[in-house]
């Protein structure tokens, strides 16, 4: 998944969350319709930008590779299309629609393949900002936007009541919080590294943790606790709700009383027939983020003319007041600021609950970044072994902070850890020339489990908490970063623990001062012989300040099927470690 932005801030249609996104959008689309027609005039006389009754032979055929909540009002629409005979430069259209989940359709394009569509709809920004922003993704031209729909929470009738729905507001801490006081609520969630709805969700929480005392810990316990609940996808997320009204369904442990959902899924729901009972829905007060369906272009330089053309004709059919009620119909908002009452009260909400305010504020990429990360490290505990450069040039001082690297490194270094589970196994080395006799490195505070206490009392968490404040530049120390590189990666392959995230971070802010190590061809060769698909141990080499080489960070690291990053502040370090682990962790899938 490599990343993010959160969704429209007011809302639908073609709308999109930030000014400086939906200005480039615009200039896309029109710079696609004014290419491919030729201008506004041809457009017309094409049959692009109208309707035409006559027919080639040959129909232009589109594959749409839509949400699976999208899906079935596009194949609606494509039908229709059909039926009406809409053309694209007097050509009939043909398009087939396949419901596929956006987290695959973006992983096979994040591995630079063909998903076997030429537009792509899906449920989220966060998914296209991901591929566009991986340069070695397969292309993808966002064009507009289809509808959308808010998030939030959606609790069967008795949990509803208990926390006073409709006329109690929460915020999304709160309610969370909510369900943690209260076991018999059991809040469930899609998973966040697979489900935009979650992800969404997630990152609003951890902001608002991040804005109370403790709200971090808070935070992570939550996250632990709904990893025990998440489900695939949004769709299996209402499939663990009480079947029926039974005292016996809904005091079931295994059954959800509450889960994280769209308006448009709690609306589908309540209208289904074998619903059994509906569900009230909870709009929290601090803005409910949105889906918001991109179009989007597949690969545009691989489409042909009369595909790009008939792509561009599908996306304004749908933009017709006949589809934007046909899309009303499915449960989706088609205006910024319309949120119709009749779909608002089918999906289960009412008054007072802020329905209709703008969608949540877009948070920043690095907020969601670290909601991932932290999801990540939270459901899957962590073996992480931490290396870090000692060198005297640690002690140079970071402009504008006052301190310098190592003390700033500190710091961060102890945010992470804040991060961190007592399942997690995490231990310290630090480096420079000549620490341990011949050796460049120093063991510091072995692997081991952050919850495991020693027989004085003192628990591994307190040990590295220690050991982070003790971190000083050894003076004269130059870097020893091949040698402490290949010892680490040895000890951290020959400790691998299945079933945890095992890594090795190494952070340096230099390049190799040690004369008499191995050379950058032996370290690399020596690395690709130890690193195994089957024992994943991705290396995480962070370059820190402007001394330090990172490209040669990203060739190491690369060679274990990690990757090199670099900060020019060491407060950034802590979100890298973040963003690292889930790009690992990513890798990690695919293979």
């Amino acid at each position: 998944m490599g990343r993010h932005s959160l969704p429209d801030q007011y809302g639908a249609g073609g709308s999109d969350p930030r000014p400086r996104i939906r200005r480039r959008t615009v200039a896309l689309a029109t710079a696609l319709v004014l290419t491919v027609a030729g201008g506004a005039a041809a457009a017309v006389r094409s049959g692009l930008l109208s309707f035409g009754s006559s027919c080639r032979d040959h129909p232009v055929r589109l594959t749409v590779a839509a949400s699976p909540d999208m899906a079935p009002a596009l194949t609606v629409a494509a039908k229709r299309a059909k039926d009406g005979g809409l053309t694209s430069d007097g050509q009939c259209l043909e398009v087939g629609v396949t419901a596929r989940e956006s987290s695959k359709v973006a992983e096979t394009l994040a591995a630079g393949k063909d998903p076997d569509a030429q537009v792509w709809v899906a449920d989220s920004d966060l998914w296209v900002q991901r591929i566009t922003a991986d340069r070695k993704a397969t292309r993808v031209t966002p064009v507009g936007n289809v509808a959308s729909t808010p998030v939030a929470v959606a609790m069967v009738p008795a949990a509803a009541k208990s926390l006073g729905w409709p006329k109690k507001t929460y915020s999304w801490l709160e309610l969370a919080g909510a369900t943690l006081r209260d076991g018999s609520l059991r809040l469930g969630a899609a998973d966040p590294a697979r489900s935009a709805t979650g992800l969404l969700a997630l990152t609003q929480i951890g902001a608002a943790a991040a804005g109370v005392k403790d709200g971090d810990t808070q935070a992570a316990a939550l996250m632990k606790t709904l990893s025990q609940r998440a489900s695939d996808t949004d769709a299996q997320v209402l499939d663990t709700l009480p079947r029926d009204a039974s005292g016996a369904e809904q005091g079931n442990p295994q059954r959800n009383r509450a889960v994280v959902v769209t308006e448009q899924a709690s609306f589908t729901h309540n209208a289904s027939a074998d619903a059994g009972t509906g569900l009230d829905l909870f709009y929290p007060k601090d803005g409910s983020p949105r889906l918001d369906y991109p179009y989007t272009l597949v690969d545009k330089t691989r489409l042909s003319t009369d595909e790009s053309r008939a792509a561009i004709r599908f996306m304004t059919f749908l933009r017709r007041p006949e589809q934007q009620k046909l899309l009303q119909k499915h449960g989706f908002r088609t205006s910024d600021y319309d949120a119709p009452q009749t779909l608002v009260t089918a999906a289960g909400g009412s008054s007072p609950q802020p329905f209709a305010e703008p969608a949540a504020r877009p948070t920043s990429d690095t907020a969601v970044e670290e909601a991932l990360g932290t999801w990540t490290i939270t459901v899957q505990s962590a073996r992480l072994t931490t290396v870090v450069d000692a060198s005297s040039s640690m002690s140079e001082p970071v402009p504008g902070t006052g301190r310098s690297r190592m003390e700033v490194t500190r710091s961060s270094l102890l945010q992470a850890l804040a991060t961190f589970t007592p399942e997690d196994e995490i231990g310290l080395w630090e480096f420079s020339t000549k620490l341990d006799g011949d050796k460049d490195y120093r063991v510091l505070v072995p692997t081991e489990r952050l919850g495991d206490t020693a027989a004085d009392g003192e628990t591994q968490r307190d040990r590295l908490s220690a050991a982070f404040g003790d971190l000083s530049p050894v003076p004269d120390g130059a870097t020893g970063l091949y040698d402490t590189t290949l010892a680490a990666y040895r000890q951290a392959t020959a400790s691998y623990v299945k079933g945890k995230f095992n890594a090795l971070v190494i952070l340096t802010d230099g390049v190799n001062q040690d004369p008499g190590s191995i050379s950058r061809t032996t370290l690399l060769t020596e690395l690709r012989k130890l690193a195994s698909p089957e024992r994943p141990v991705p290396l995480i080499m962070i370059a820190v300040g402007p001394d330090a080489d990172r490209e040669e960070a990203d060739q190491i690291a690369g060679a274990t099927g990690g990757s090199g990053q670099s900060v020019t502040d060491p407060s950034q370090i802590h979100t890298v470690i973040l963003k690292a682990i889930v790009a690992a962790g990513t890798q990690g899938d695919e293979d």
